[in-house]
This record gives C-alpha cells, sequence and structure tokens, in this order.
C-alpha cells in the first residue's frame, strides 16, 4: 500500500442505533475500494465487521471494527461502531480519532434511540456529523419522515443533498443535487446510469439545491461574496464551502443509500473524498496541555492508543491515530503516560481480522502494531523530543449496571481477576474490584446487555465459568449520641494470663466541633479513614491507670471493630472516642489483652450511642422522551429517589434525582422496558444519608440471620 499525505487522508466513524445498517454499509464500502472482491452479509455471517466468535452468536456489533478502503486516490478510514448503548464506550473511541461522524439512519424507522443517544456523545466532542439515509430498498422506506424527524430533532443545519425518487420496493434511482444528475442503478447495484434531472423532479431538486449552496455560502466570507456576487456558487466553491461547512459544523449533509443492493456507496465515497473535511480541516486535537496538535510530519512523533484487541495466534493489537511526526517500522517511541520505552516491530493497516503492513505512516493517519510491553488505551507514544506529551483522554462515560461475579470453580479464582484484567484492557468501561468490604468481586458496566456479553466472553473464549449474584450494598454505620462503656478482658490459662480493662466513651464526629470537657484530652490522633469520614481517638488517662504503650493496642482493636461495623458489618465512620479509665496488671497486660478489651469496649459502646446505618445516594439524571417522562418520575419515585430538578435538552427531559445505591439493581433494564428502549441514564456518586427507620431494621434482621447461618 502506498503511503497516504494528510491531505489524501479521510477518517469517519459509522454511527447510529442498531439495525441501521452500518456493517452492510461498510461491507459494500470496502468493495467499491477494492478491498474485498465480494460482499458479505450479516446475515450469512461472513462480514468483515462483525467477525468476532461473539458478534456472529448475536448478529450484532459488540465492539468497533476498523476497516479503510482506497477510492479516488484517496484513504477512507472506516470505523464501524455498535449500535447498542451498552457499548457506547466504543462509539466514544472511535469518535475521538476521525473527522467526521457519517450518522447511518434507518429510513423504515427514522430517528431512533442509538441516534439520540450517539448524538449526545457527538455534541459534546464537537464532531462534524453527516447523515446518510440507508435501507431506501426496504418497502416501508420513508425518506420524506426521516428528514422531517432529523430536522426536528437536529435543526435545519440537516440539509439535503441527495434524495431517492422511488424509495421502497423496487427502488434504484436518486438524484443528487450537488451534480444535479439523476443516478439510476442496476437492480444488484453496481455502476449507475447518469442522467439529467427528469422534469419533474427540477424544482424540488433545485429548491434543496438552492439551500445547500446558501448553507455553503455562510461557510466563508469570500463564499458568501461570490454568492452575492453571482447568485450562485461554482462547483468547486459550492465542494470547498460544504467541506467547510461540515468542518464548522454549521450544515450536516443528508445523503441517501441501499447498502444491501450496494446502490449509491460509490457515490457517496465519492462524496467523502471530495466534500468531507480531512484530518488538516476540523478542530485540532489538544494534548492535555491545552495545546494544539497539528499534523505536522517535520515534528516529533505523537500518537494515541485509541483502541486495545486480542487476535487469536497474534496477541495484543493496540491501534493508534498519528497526529504528528512520522512513524516507520521498527520505530523507538516513549510511551509518555508510563515513562516506558516501545518498539513499533510492525506497522500494520486493518480491516477487520486482515492486516497489512506498511513501512510508514503519516500525521492524520491510523494504523495498528502489536505485542507493546506496557502500552494500553489512552496511552501516548512520542519521539523523544516531544517526551512527556500527552494526548487529552477518552472520557468513557460511568457505569451504570453492576453486579457480583464468582467463579463457580474456586480454582478459577485467580484466573478470573487475571481475565478480567484483560478484558478491562480490551473494554475500559468494564470495570471490576475486589471488594475487601462487601466481600465481594464487583463488575460493573454500561448495562444488562454488557455484562452478559462479558459472561460470555469469560465463559466462551476464556472457558471460566462464572456466576452472577446480586451485590451488596457499601453501607455506613455510625453513632448520633454519646455513650460509655466498660470491658474487662481476662484470661487465665496456666502460667502468664491475660488481663485489660477499658473505660470508654464514643460520640459522633462532627467538623468543628470542640473536644467534650468532662474529660481531659490528654493526647488526640486524627484519623481520616480509607472509606470516608474520620476516627477521632483521645487518649483522657490520668494516674497513669494504662500505661501509654497499650494505648495504639486499644486503637488497633477500635480499627478493627470500625472496618466491621457492630450493626451490619459495614465500615464505621465519624465517631470519637475517648479512652478515659482503665486497669493493667503488672504480669497479665499485654498488647493482645488491651486490643480486645478496646474491640469490645467499641462494639457495646456503639450499641447503645443511637446507632444508624447510612445508605449511599447517587446523583442520577435520566435523559427521557417528554411523552414518557411520567411513568419514569412514577418509577424512580417507587425507588425511594428525590427529584431534584427537571430540565429540556431538545426533544428530551433530563430529571435530576438522588437516589440509594441499593434501588438502582437492574434500573436499566427496568427504564428500557418502560420507555421502549429511548431514554438512558448516568449516576454518579453523591454521598451518604441516614437509611429509613423501616429499612434499618430490614437490614439489622437480615445480618443477624446470615450471623445465625454462619456459626
Amino acid at each position: 500500500m502506498k503511503v497516504y499525505q494528510t491531505k489524501e487522508l479521510k477518517n469517519i466513524a459509522l454511527v447510529g442505533g442498531a439495525k441501521a445498517g452500518k456493517t452492510t454499509l461498510a461491507e459494500a464500502m470496502l468493495f467499491e475500494g477494492g478491498v474485498i472482491k465480494r460482499r458479505g452479509s450479516v446475515d450469512e455471517k461472513n462480514t468483515v465487521s462483525d467477525y468476532r466468535d461473539i458478534e456472529l452468536d448475536r448478529q450484532a456489533s459488540v465492539s468497533s471494527t476498523v476497516m479503510y478502503a482506497e477510492f479516488g486516490g484517496q484513504k477512507i478510514n472506516i470505523i464501524d461502531t455498535p449500535g447498542f448503548d451498552d457499548f457506547i464506550g466504543e462509539v466514544v473511541a472511535a469518535l475521538k480519532v476521525v473527522d467526521t461522524a457519517v450518522m447511518v439512519i434507518n429510513s423504515q424507522n427514522g430517528v431512533e434511540v442509538g441516534t439520540e443517544i450517539t448524538w449526545r456523545q457527538i455534541t459534546r466532542l464537537d464532531k462534524p456529523v453527516v447523515f446518510l439515509i440507508n435501507q431506501l430498498e426496504h418497502e416501508k422506506a420513508n425518506f420524506e419522515e426521516s428528514v422531517r424527524q432529523l430536522k426536528a430533532q437536529f435543526g435545519d443545519k440537516a440539509i439535503v443533498a441527495q434524495y431517492p425518487v422511488n424509495a421502497g420496493h423496487g427502488f434504484d434511482s436518486v438524484v443528487d443535487v450537488l451534480k444535479m444528475k439523476l443516478y439510476k442503478f442496476p437492480v444488484d447495484g453496481g455502476k449507475p446510469e447518469v442522467l439529467d434531472v427528469p422534469g419533474e423532479e427540477k424544482d424540488k431538486a433545485e429548491d434543496y439545491r438552492n439551500a445547500i449552496i446558501e448553507a455553503a455560502a455562510e461557510s466563508e466570507e469570500a463564499l458568501m461574496e461570490a454568492f452575492f456576487e453571482n447568485g450562485t456558487l461554482s462547483d468547486e466553491e459550492l465542494a470547498k464551502g460544504i467541506s467547510q461547512g461540515i468542518a464548522t459544523r454549521t450544515m450536516f449533509p443528508v445523503m441517501c443509500a441501499s447498502a444491501k443492493n450496494n446502490q449509491g456507496v460509490a457515490r457517496f465515497m465519492e462524496c467523502i473524498t471530495e466534500n468531507f473535511p480531512g484530518p488538516d480541516m476540523v478542530t485540532p486535537e489538544n494534548d492535555t496541555e491545552g495545546n494544539p496538535l497539528i499534523f505536522d510530519e517535520k515534528k516529533d512523533p505523537v500518537a494515541f492508543v485509541y483502541k486495545t484487541a486480542v487476535e487469536p495466534h497474534l496477541g495484543e493489537l493496540l491501534f493508534f491515530r498519528l497526529y504528528e511526526g512520522q512513524i516507520s517500522e521498527s520505530a523507538d517511541l516513549i510511551n509518555s503516560t508510563t515513562d516506558t520505552k516501545e518498539r513499533l516491530s510492525q506497522i500494520f493497516v486493518v480491516a477487520g481480522k486482515n492486516r497489512q503492513k506498511v513501512e510508514k505512516v503519516l500525521p492524520g493517519d491510523l494504523a495498528a502494531t502489536i505485542k507493546l510491553k506496557d502500552t494500553h488505551t489512552n496511552n501516548t507514544l512520542t519521539g523523544s523530543k516531544n517526551q512527556g506529551v500527552k494526548v487529552s483522554p477518552i472520557v468513557f462515560p460511568e457505569p451504570k449496571h453492576r453486579t457480583a461475579v464468582k467463579a463457580k470453580n474456586t480454582g478459577d479464582e485467580e484466573k478470573l481477576g487475571t481475565v478480567l484484567r484483560e478484558m478491562n484492557n480490551i473494554d475500559p468501561t468494564l470495570l471490576f474490584e475486589q471488594s475487601k468490604e462487601l466481600k465481594q468481586m464487583i463488575l460493573q458496566g454500561q448495562g444488562e446487555m454488557h455484562l452478559n456479553v462479558a459472561k460470555w466472553m469469560l465463559e466462551q473464549a476464556h472457558k471460566v465459568e462464572v456466576e452472577y449474584l446480586s451485590p451488596r450494598i457499601p453501607y455506613r454505620e455510625t453513632i448520633t449520641k454519646s455513650a460509655k462503656s466498660t470491658y474487662r478482658h481476662k484470661k487465665q490459662s496456666g502460667g502468664a494470663g491475660q488481663f485489660g480493662e477499658v473505660y470508654m466513651m464514643i460520640e459522633p464526629y462532627e467538623e468543628g466541633k470542640p473536644n467534650q470537657t468532662e474529660f481531659p484530652v490528654r493526647k488526640q490522633d486524627v484519623h481520616d479513614l480509607s472509606w470516608g469520614g474520620r476516627l477521632v481517638f483521645n487518649s483522657c488517662i490520668v494516674g497513669g491507670s494504662i500505661d501509654a504503650r497499650f494505648m495504639p493496642a486499644i486503637l488497633k482493636g477500635v480499627m478493627e471493630k470500625m472496618e466491621e461495623g457492630p450493626l451490619t458489618g459495614s465500615y464505621a465512620r465519624d465517631i470519637v472516642v475517648n479512652i478515659y479509665d482503665g486497669k493493667m496488671h503488672p504480669v497479665d497486660s499485654n498488647e493482645i489483652s488491651f486490643k480486645l478489651a478496646g474491640r469490645n469496649a467499641f462494639r457495646e459502646a456503639f450499641k447503645n450511642a443511637g446507632p444508624k446505618i447510612m445508605e449511599p445516594i447517587y446523583d442520577v439524571e435520566v435523559m427521557v422522551p417528554e411523552e414518557k417522562m411520567g411513568d419514569v418520575m412514577t418509577d424512580l419515585q417507587g425507588r425511594r429517589a428525590l427529584i431534584m430538578g427537571m430540565e429540556s435538552e431538545g426533544n428530551y427531559q433530563k430529571i435530576k434525582a438522588k437516589v440509594p445505591l441499593a434501588e438502582m439493581n437492574r434500573y436499566s433494564t427496568s427504564l428500557s422496558s418502560l420507555t421502549s428502549g429511548r431514554a438512558t441514564y448516568g449516576m454518579r456518586f453523591a454521598e451518604y444519608q441516614q437509611v429509613p427507620a423501616d429499612i434499618q431494621d430490614q437490614l439489622l434482621k437480615a445480618y443477624e440471620e446470615e450471623q445465625k447461618e454462619d456459626e
């Protein structure tokens, strides 16, 4: 393959809802670009994209696929992305490194859930957009309604550049208002017959052309002057204006095709090469210091790893975009993220599972390499002169669904952790931790489907049988009033015994609250707890009733009980402990005696100090269609949610609420059911609040039963 200059590159991501036909479109593009000799199909399970076992099993994309096509003397890099919200992390990573998002619309359904969800990410990343209305051959295709919905949802920037003459069964003709020609396709696709626009379509085509000329003229002052002077734009001026309009997001051209029949795909690719902005036209990516990366091949290399995959018989494959400099085979680079040296022994361009070696990559291009020692997604590779430069990282969405995961075979527990680490390298939105507090391994993802796919991968690809369990809730325990206790630990079993007696008063910790005055504080230790909150440990001993050398042992006993609270075994927090008296034995007192005395004194005092259980509260934002808002609000209130407010966002309402984590189990599934999959949500930890009295009683009873079962 030739080495492509920056000006010869176009980078696009195919995005949109599930079943919009993105994979079929990619297949047709690769066929037209000469990468494949025969088009596969999703039904026959032989497409270049969707080649992984899990995708063949489900007949749907669960991971993005990187491909390319050579067309019109240019290289088009294509990333086919999943349509389900559960795999939005793949979409976000793809959008990070492309210059234009191609939003594929199913002409039967118009604007769908996937369209709306992806649009939010496109807007957040400020990416140029082109709409492609697909599946025009379907009997229920409705181009006009799809355009109406696009304009209603995304505004008048959605401007028709092509429209079908006879959408539906027998579709074969498109009017292209950029060329003012009618393209008539053979039944099975291929090279079209290019004809003049029929007389009955002239007025409609002229109206669309005038609208796109006006929008193109608005992209640059010189073009606006030419438009006012001549009343129109030349074909060359129009092409320039469309490129700039797409790049600056002042227009979102609407094109059309039947990817299944390969009708209109070649013309679409021609539009990509002629009208889509190249890497040097769009808003440049910045490094973490805010400096733009400007695609200069004379600079030292700066490459960003946006995706990691594992391929059979090959190992780890790392996909990168080069922003500055040039990279040749066997290049020595520095990972600015980890400060390690890496050698790129081989460089590939990739089309699904097919790879072709290249000698050199220039700025703006996408490529891949293998077997780096310590490089993963979101890492930056640089030359020595740019050491320390880091491309701003991909911001992946917060997890929304959690479960506990356990190996069915206890001998596989260590392997489970290793495999999950590998899966996290590939999919950074799949998070896991071995929770010491909950005594469970917690797996988090974007939804139930996401975690079900993870289970399939664990069992089918890695041969680790697992089960999913309800995750425990990380409650906290604290107190509401002061209480005293005395505990004597005494043990005599021949020879040296054990003896320690502790007098303790505990009270709630509050920021800025002065010390109690009943006992003089001789020494104070303040401990910020790793699980949140504080423990203040005061020594109030007068007259040496307890030797100072035993105070750390008492503190250790208290801390042990705070790590396994007296009520439910949850962490305790925000407590002041005052040790004000005690007794020692000249022979039998030792550290273990005072540790046990301190632990038990704390437990007894805690139960008499108005103990309460605190639960984690999350800030939840739900994006919901207005007509479904009532159902969603009712459901949230049934989950003990406190509604904080609502605001409009396009045709959607954003509901803001504070919801206990205990009530969010399987919420993604419930929300999808309530709204036919049209709503989405995000959640982030906010604070701990006291649980209601009836729920505290339930938790206490459940813990008592659990303790009895363990005895």
